[in-house]
């Protein structure tokens, strides 16, 4: 089974949900549709110039937030929802809910995705002010890492890699495919976690935009920036090409058929 499309959901507690919808409207370019959900709790992130969404912004309750700031899931658009959840059932992963139409499933690892219908898209948004959110990197401890790589890879079919530093792995997607995925392995046990990444041209002239837009500076490293959103939740700037996602000298390998 195929993976048409991806969205990455920006999951944030309810409390602060206005504040993630502006933030992530202002970063990326795009305008906030009208909220859904019974709760009124999803809002679809729209850019301009015919392109096609692929960041959405979901409201936790309490329980769901787990006291938390929030993290990240991402939205798999297929042709065949129930046969790709059959696909994942039968690679390790675990059906959490079934729904008309689409699917709550558990990686391994403790990952939370959907499997959701393709609707045709296919033009990824453009790049705003240098920068693109175009990578979800899914943190996993030491047990659980092996196991996270094998099942993303054989799920998603995308070309397989050894990331930058050890302790990284790249699933890269085809090239209009709107985000790629960076498993990470944690030093210690512990849940599984995930953020987005923004590919930047100019990673201290992206910092010094987010933190107008009202993020605050959390950690710098060799090639990242770990950033904090207004309504709380963690992300990175990272050094990597935003038309293709791959770091600076570093070739674009060969991507699967």
């Amino acid at each position: 089974m195929t993976v048409r499309w991806t969205y990455a959901f920006v999951d944030r507690p309810a409390p602060r949900f206005p504040e993630a919808v502006a933030f992530w409207a202002a970063v990326t370019g795009t305008r906030p549709s009208g909220p859904r959900g019974e709760r009124g709790e999803f809002t679809t992130l729209v850019p301009d110039g015919g392109a096609d969404a692929c960041l959405k912004v979901q409201a936790l309750d309490r329980g769901e937030a787990d006291g938390g700031s929030g993290g990240v899931h991402l939205d798999l658009a297929v042709e065949d929802v129930g046969a790709f959840t059959a696909v994942a059932v039968a690679a390790g992963a675990v059906c959490v809910a079934g729904h008309a139409g689409w699917a709550v499933l558990r990686s391994p690892g403790g990952q939370m995705f959907c499997a959701v219908p393709w609707h045709g898209e296919t033009v990824r948004p453009p790049v705003v002010d240098g920068c693109r959110a175009d990578q979800v990197c899914l943190g996993s401890g030491p047990s659980a890492y092996d196991a996270e790589v094998v099942f993303w890879t054989r799920l998603t079919g995308w070309a397989s890699v050894a990331g930058s530093r050890p302790e990284f792995h790249v699933l890269q997607s085809p090239p209009r495919s709107p985000a790629r995925i960076l498993l990470q392995r944690f030093d210690d046990e512990g849940p599984a976690v995930a953020h987005l990444d923004l590919a930047c041209a100019d990673r201290t002239a992206a910092r010094a935009r987010h933190e107008e837009l009202g993020a605050s500076h959390v950690a710098t490293g060799p090639r990242w920036t770990v950033m904090r959103d207004p309504a709380g939740g963690v992300y990175c700037l990272t050094d990597r090409d935003p038309q293709t996602g791959i770091l600076p000298g570093v070739r674009s390998r060969p991507r699967l058929p």
